[in-house]
């Protein structure tokens, strides 16, 4: 919503850009994921053990999301046994400097939570 002429809250009839960002990068480990990856290829159970709260078929699918969407790429290593690993993009790099934003706001803010 955001205001209009006379000074009222109007209704979006579409999603504004800030929901469509968080449609891509949104949930609980999407953004993570893309941290995780920026300092190149890392391997699927790597990154499992990394999110320790997550579980793999949630990695999976957050993985295959970021994929569609051009921010990751998956790359497999070998067929026997079966490793894959997972890159971040240069469309995906886009990403980072507002996510490290994002990380030194929540160091901030938790600091001062705490010493509240």
């Amino acid at each position: 919503m955001h205001n209009s002429e006379d000074g009222h809250m109007a209704v979006c009839l579409e999603p504004c850009p800030i929901e469509k960002a968080m449609r891509v990068i949104g949930g609980k480990w999407r953004a993570s994921l893309l941290w995780h990856l920026k300092d190149g290829p890392v391997r699927f159970n790597e990154l499992c053990r990394i999110l320790g709260g997550a579980t793999k078929t949630m990695i999976d699918k957050c993985l295959k999301d970021l994929e569609a969407h051009g921010l990751v790429k998956r790359e497999v290593q070998c067929e026997r046994p079966i490793a894959v690993t997972y890159e971040i993009t240069e469309y995906g790099r886009t990403t980072l400097a507002f996510l490290d934003e994002l990380r030194r706001w929540s160091e901030e803010t938790m600091k001062e939570q705490e010493a509240a």
